[in-house]
């Protein structure tokens, strides 16, 4: 496929029937709809938070669209960019490894903004966001690892793309005027990966947001932008860093499946990069077989590129705990709960027993582990040993997973607050976009 074949895909996709939707993928959607519910509500009360509610309310404007953390409605342009902004704050939301980007928190703000603004329903957030997301990937797969590797931030490049079909499904806008859209986009469509460790991070989501309903609403109104946002010497393919061929990967690519059906849910408030060992430690401990003082050494293999990522040897703080294998690996061992933000605390950089225990963890680099993937093998001092792997692309029963959420829910913003919104998740064929944004007024 050539470049200029990636918008007719694009816009075809946005025309996909609500019926024709791949269920398991609408599945995942609803569950990332209730994870991004929670993360937001979590990072309402963080300073960024704060600030950016200071700077949209500060503008003011016609109230159509509700803000996290705030009473006050304003108008869908302002709310996408602050809850873009406020949902990524603790970074602990969904993942898509396929194209390495965070689709809710730069897609939902929009979809819901702009669902609130038409009187839509929850049903339409989540089929909106179900196309945007999966054009997101879809674009991104793309653009490629040479684009991501550049330096670009794909939730702010690809995202700021799915939220603009998300926001034109929802606008009901016609194929050349959603054309028009993704062609204003692409020139405001940006984010950097230099702004990771800032505040700069999450205001990338928040500006994707923004910018989707900024390109949707313009072209409602009429507003021409180039024919292709995609084709051309000087199209985003090609000054963004495409991938040299990407265009050709999504031949025989059809809406049959859909990509963002393996997107992957935090369900621990740590680096994405240290999961899958986490989740092959849980499994060694489901059976009770492994007693941690028995245990000689650990060994994990991991991809080599988070050795530069996640491989902090003696964490002094909190959040570099965070990027820590060996102690996370001794935090897991010893039944700490990773799904709690309260669980990264300074003080436990000190904790003589898991300084001993991190010790004993030994992280290597190994070119045949997937990205997404890690092997733990526990020796024991007998000698004998166990072993485990695990891929967070593997697929996970949806009930299963939605049991995890809840339970990451019921850690980050409490027992009676958590079961509310699944309450809600679970009947959303009688809730409006408006029943979601109150949610998240609090």
């Amino acid at each position: 496929m050539s470049d200029s074949a990636l918008l007719p895909h694009i816009l075809d996709l946005a025309s996909v029937s609500r019926h024709s939707l791949p269920q398991d993928a609408r599945k995942m959607a609803q569950l990332s709809l209730f994870d991004w519910m929670v993360v937001s509500l979590a990072g309402a009360d963080q300073p960024l938070a704060h600030i950016i509610r200071d700077f949209v309310m500060a503008e003011g404007g016609v109230p159509r669209a509700a803000v996290t953390g705030a009473t006050v409605r304003l108008p869908a342009r302002a709310a996408a960019l602050a809850n873009g902004t406020i949902s990524h704050a603790l970074d602990y939301d969904d993942t898509h490894f396929a194209y390495i980007g965070h689709p809710s928190v730069a897609i939902f703000p929009a979809a819901l903004a702009a669902a609130e603004d038409m009187g839509a329903s929850a049903d339409d957030v989540v089929d909106a966001f179900l196309i945007g997301a999966e054009s997101a990937c879809r674009i991104g797969m793309v653009l490629g690892r040479d684009h991501y590797d550049a330096g670009f931030h794909q939730t702010a490049t690809s995202g700021a793309f799915g939220a603009t079909i998300a926001a034109s499904r929802l606008y009901q806008l016609d194929r050349a005027a959603t054309s028009a859209a993704l062609g204003l986009v692409s020139t405001r469509a940006a984010g950097l990966k230099s702004q990771f460790g800032t505040m700069g991070k999450p205001f990338n989501a928040g500006a994707a947001a923004a910018n989707g309903i900024e390109a949707a609403s313009l072209a409602k109104r009429g507003f021409t932008a180039s024919t292709d946002a995609f084709a051309g010497a000087q199209s985003f393919l090609a000054a963004h860093h495409g991938a040299a061929g990407g265009s050709a990967a999504i031949d025989g690519w059809s809406f049959d499946q859909f990509f963002f059906a393996a997107v992957s849910h935090k369900l621990h408030a740590c680096c994405h990069g240290t999961h899958a060992m986490i989740e092959a430690l849980l499994l060694l401990l489901a059976d009770g077989a492994v007693a941690v003082d028995d245990l000689d050494e650990i060994q994990v293999y991991i991809a080599p590129r988070w050795q530069n990522v996640c491989d902090i040897k003696a964490p002094e703080t909190g959040l570099e705990i965070k990027f820590s294998y060996v102690f996370l690996a001794a935090m897991a061992l010893r039944g700490v709960n990773l799904a709690a933000y309260e669980s990264y605390d300074d003080g436990l950089c000190h904790d003589a027993d898991l300084i001993e225990l991190a010790k004993r963890v030994k992280v290597i680099g190994d070119d045949q582990i997937a990205d997404s993937a890690a092997r733990v093998d526990l020796k024991r001092k007998d000698g004998q040993s166990r072993s485990q792997s695990f891929d967070l692309l593997s697929s996970i029963d949806p009930a299963l997973l939605g049991t995890r959420l809840l339970a990451k829910a019921k850690a980050l913003i409490g027992d009676d607050r958590a079961n509310d919104l699944w309450a809600m998740t679970n009947a959303l064929e009688q809730a409006l976009a408006s029943d979601i944004a109150a949610k998240l007024q609090g």
